[in-house]
């Protein structure tokens, strides 16, 4: 028996139990993973509270590192005693061991520990495929990111440095806007007391920037269309305020021909060789020291509700870990 998070129903953190459950033996094309770090994310949220739907009972979490323990018939590529992480359904990660796919596994490499690998991986290959495959950024660019001091937004805002792209970032406060600067970002607007649409108005002198990042959803929506530039593509990758309301598509029209896309990082490294890229593109970018993880919160996994609430009220800057 080991400890691990089990929901019975929808709703708030309290929903959560740490309770024992039996891990038993891999199956075809399945590991056992001993966990050392789980990581957090806002994903999580959303699964919990229902807003992405699961059969219940269900675990939580999708991005942990640890060592294999165990493998099943016609598992290739891994072995028992492999350092490994992974980003990815189905949820679980929440627990000290649990049978998984192999599937969605990667080796980490030695300069990569566990705690990084767990904090680094789902946001990491999130910014990994937001500025390589889905705007390839190539230098040069003025792109705004929203949540800039978030755990995605500051391995954003030091990726974009490194790629020489100015990146306009949006916090909920001075001292996060302090942190974005720092990480990289060329301007913060600290949308609590400045206007976003103006601000990045005056930034690019009337013109507006090409992309926009947004995983704020429905609070942030608007704003972020009214800061493209004719032709810009608003890049929507999550939700933590809330989904995006149906919308007309003369709301894109009206603004300069916009584009917009909805993308989901299981797409993009729906593949082994995407998934082995991705992540050695990510690892290189670490053990380059071009991308330092900040992992600003540690948690027991027992304490996770107390993570979650300290997520959801925008109290955590960079990235949160858990330690079964």
């Amino acid at each position: 028996m080991v400890k691990a998070i089990v929901i019975r129903k929808t709703g708030g953190p309290e929903v959560m139990e740490y309770v024992d459950v039996e891990v038993g033996d891999p199956g075809p094309g399945e590991v056992r993973i001993r966990h050392a770090a789980c990581g957090l994310n806002f994903i999580d949220i959303y699964f919990r509270i229902g807003l992405y739907p699961q059969p219940l009972p269900g675990g939580l979490g999708q991005e942990a590192s640890g060592v294999i323990e165990a493998i099943g018939p016609g598992v290739v590529g891994f072995k028992a005693g492999d350092r490994v992480a992974y980003a990815g359904r189905p949820n679980g990660a929440y627990s000290e061991a649990r049978v998984m796919p192999a599937a969605i596994l990667v080796k980490l490499p030695d300069a990569i520990s566990f705690d990084t690998a767990a904090a680094a991986m789902l946001q990491g290959l999130t910014v990994e495929y937001l500025f390589g495959r889905t705007i390839p950024l190539k230098g040069g660019e003025t792109i705004l990111f929203h949540a800039a001091a978030g755990g995605v937004g500051l391995i954003a805002a030091q990726w974009a440095r490194a790629l020489g792209v100015t990146m306009i970032g949006t916090v909920s406060s001075d001292e996060k806007g302090a942190l974005a600067l720092a990480a990289g970002c060329t301007h913060v607007i600290n949308s609590k007391t400045e206007n976003i649409v103006e601000r990045v108005k005056e930034i690019t002198h009337g013109k507006g920037v090409p992309a926009v990042f947004d995983s704020i959803g429905k609070d942030t929506f608007i704003d972020s269309l009214d800061c493209l530039s004719p032709l810009g593509t608003m890049v929507s990758f999550g939700s933590a305020s809330g989904p995006v309301p149906p919308f007309s598509l003369n709301e894109l029209v009206s603004r300069g021909s916009l584009y917009i896309t909805r993308p989901s990082l299981p797409n993009y490294v729906s593949t082994r060789a995407d998934l082995d890229a991705a992540s050695a593109n990510l690892f290189e970018m670490i053990a380059s020291k071009k991308v330092n993880i900040e992992i600003n919160q540690r948690y027991a996994l027992k304490d996770v509700a107390q993570a979650h609430a300290d997520l959801e009220a925008r109290k955590t800057t960079g990235s949160t870990i858990l330690i079964p």
